[in-house]
């Protein structure tokens, strides 16, 4: 059957009551994210020749075939398992955090990931439950803040690497549906009252387990499911595709940013004034930039970038669309802020350095305030700086952990900190790509926050309530109640 729409489903979770007596149960594969994490892993494998062939060709024959019982997965997994018999559980928690990084992450839904954050708000108990490894599972339920997880235990020798076989029944088909009932028995959840979510068939018992099941991007056979037993089913929109026009008009993005910029630079020269002729570049660049991607801005609380100027401007990076939003958005006035390694690299080194980019030594902790001190300065002479405060791209909607440097500098230099909030910068360009796809960018920019009365034995704290102001914002964007 046709059911709501995202949106519909986030209203229906925050009228539903409160408490952890409530469960939120979340597929991964499909569900959360798009594809399969496995692949991640035998791509990683395959590309550095860490894969034999025939071990290689099994595991493609077997999901080319399709798995449409438990049998089937079980035949499935122990050839994924056996890739890995011989490894430490080190060696794999350290590579599913780089494959979430660079391409498990930004397959994340941002609807399943709102809806996530719905249910945490709720004070519901999420959890995670898949037939996948916690190697795979384990990264992005740490980035989405789920606190419980339900997949599929390895085993460990005595020598203390991974023997190749399951440890115990996972949780696949009828084996979800009895972990789930264990789970809420140990948890004291309330399965009536509980949520679930999944896009495969093999997961219609899971669903039947809750009183509140969603068929999330269904499968042929689970749509069919759902439409029997009177469940709804959400279609999520995907990734937009890549065409000839979308490359074109990301050259002509590049194109556009830099002769605005230097266009601007110039006039204000003639003018006899670096700091106009900058403001002038950065402004023109960016409008350029904008015009050429098919990109355009939908700003709420604007007026509180004028409010308290210089100041440090924060966002949350999720792509190098971000770049073109700040040009646009603040218009000039502001000197970026980025690790001094920036400062030699050919290409966008020359850029950074007309741009008055405060390079910053970020190895250099034990003379902190020295290693900020670029940044302060540019302050001091009344030019805002912007400030990515995770240090680097995020790999999925919710932001990461804040660096506090970007609170020392605030403070140094007396000037506020105005957080500025990107809800889609990277579902029009992802984390690592090159092309910019046509959209609409939202930005909430927030009231300036005075850090100068912040006790520095606190300073942890409330950092850590500043990023979770991104957060909320995010999961409740401004006008859309």
């Amino acid at each position: 059957m046709s059911g709501p729409d995202p949106a519909t489903l986030l209203e229906d979770v925050r009228n539903s009551p409160e408490g952890p007596a409530v469960g939120a149960f979340f597929d991964f594969d499909g569900t959360v994210i798009a594809g399969y994490s496995v692949a991640a892993f035998i791509r990683h494998h395959v590309k550095t020749l860490d894969l034999n062939a025939s071990a290689t060709v099994k595991t493609l024959l077997a999901g080319t075939q399709g798995i449409e019982t438990e049998e089937d997965f079980v035949k499935f997994l122990g050839i994924t398992l056996r890739l890995w018999a011989g490894r430490t559980p080190e060696e794999l928690e350290k590579l599913g955090r780089q494959l979430f990084r660079d391409e498990i992450g930004p397959s994340v839904y941002p609807e399943s990931w709102r809806l996530v954050r719905a249910h945490l708000e709720r004070g519901h108990t999420v959890v995670l439950a898949s037939s996948a490894t916690r190697f795979q599972t384990d990264p992005a339920a740490k980035a989405l803040g789920i606190p419980h997880q339900i997949y599929t235990a390895v085993e460990v020798g005595e020598d203390g690497r991974l023997t190749g076989h399951p440890d115990g029944r996972s949780p696949y088909g009828e084996g979800k549906a009895a972990a789930v009932k264990d789970f809420a028995a140990e948890h004291g959840v309330d399965l009536d009252q509980s949520f679930a979510y999944s896009n495969g068939n093999e997961d219609v018992a899971f669903l039947a387990t809750v009183g509140r099941p969603t068929a999330l991007n269904p499968s042929a056979g689970l749509r069919r499911a759902a439409a029997e037993r009177g469940w709804p089913a959400v279609d999520l929109p995907g990734r937009p595709w890549t065409t000839p026009l979308q490359v074109a008009r990301t050259v002509g993005t590049y194109a556009g940013m830099m002769g605005g910029f230097v266009t601007g630079l110039g006039l204000g020269l003639v003018g006899g004034s670096r700091r106009a002729g900058l403001n002038l570049g950065i402004g023109l660049g960016g409008d350029l930039s904008l015009l050429a991607s098919g990109v355009q801005l939908d700003i709420h609380g604007g007026h509180h970038i004028w409010e308290a100027q210089p100041a440090v401007f924060l966002f949350n990076h999720q792509s190098q669309l971000d770049v073109l939003v700040l040009g646009g958005l603040l218009r000039g006035n502001f000197a970026p802020v980025a690790k001094k390694e920036l400062a030699t690299n050919p290409l966008f080194g020359p850029l950074m350095r007309l741009l008055e980019t405060a390079f910053i030594d970020r190895s250099d902790n034990a003379q902190a305030r020295k290693a900020l001190e670029p940044a302060v300065e540019r302050l001091r002479s009344g030019v805002s700086v912007v400030i990515a405060p995770e240090g680097t791209r995020s790999a999925t909607p919710s932001p990461g952990t804040f660096k506090k440097g970007a609170f020392h500098v605030a403070r140094q230099a007396g000037v506020p900190v105005v957080p500025l909030v990107f809800r889609n910068t990277g579902e029009l360009m992802s984390r690592n790509a090159m092309v910019i796809h046509p959209g609409v960018v939202q930005v909430a920019v927030l009231p300036p926050i005075d850090v100068s009365s912040w006790d520095p034995s606190e300073l942890d704290e409330r950092v850590e309530e500043v990023r979770q102001q991104y957060l909320t914002t995010l999961a409740n964007w401004p006008g859309e109640d």
